[in-house]
């Protein structure tokens, strides 16, 4: 935890979507007794952007609209998996962050039992998956950072340079061609290896 000493504030989220996207990653991410460090992410415009549910869903423009930036926003996708999301917004642009990957790094074994994985490289190497892990379900949804029920954000301290690729978004129909998949490079727990979208 030394070398996150900065935790981050709703500010940050108040950037466009792929910045804020770009600079999660090599965050530190807590929930509980749980703990990783960002290592993929993706990023979704609230205007324009086919692929964000506020192109469709009038709850999510509402959502948008109510909540300050960097709220938790958690679906249900596809009735099987949660996602965790972060709202941007006040920025360039509104938007979402979905939190695609995570290297745990804190409370493995109660990440094992609940993903019922072994090796470390499988525990959060994908948006279900870390939900999964970390035991995040719809009650985490418009907690705010900094709350009792928010998840906490943590900048790395040091100076050490953190290699962010950017990808195609993957997992969607429409406008997967945009580059604001963001990865670390070199992480064994992303969920799609960059080039093989």
């Amino acid at each position: 935890m030394k070398d996150f000493a900065e935790s981050l504030s709703p500010q940050f989220f108040e950037h466009s979507p792929q910045e804020c996207a770009r600079g999660l990653i090599g965050c530190r991410l807590e929930w509980k007794e749980c703990a990783g460090v960002i290592v993929e992410t993706e990023a979704y415009a609230a205007e324009g952007d086919e692929a964000c549910h506020t192109y469709f869903r009038p709850s999510a423009r509402q959502f948008v609209a109510e909540h300050p930036a960097g709220s938790a926003y958690v679906y249900l996708n596809y009735g099987v998996h949660w996602l965790l999301n972060f709202l941007v917004k006040g920025g360039e642009g509104d938007g979402f962050v979905l939190i695609r990957a995570l290297a745990p790094s804190e409370g493995l074994e109660q990440m094992r039992l609940r993903r019922r994985r072994n090796p470390e490289t499988e525990l959060c190497s994908g948006p279900g998956k870390l939900t999964q892990a970390f035991g995040i379900d719809l009650s985490v949804h418009g907690a705010e950072l900094a709350s009792d029920l928010g998840i906490s954000l943590y900048r790395r301290s040091t100076l050490e340079k953190v290699t962010t690729l950017a990808c195609r978004r993957v997992g969607i129909s429409r406008e997967k061609d945009r580059k604001w998949r963001f990865a670390l490079a070199g992480s064994p727990c992303i969920s799609v290896r960059p080039g093989a979208e």
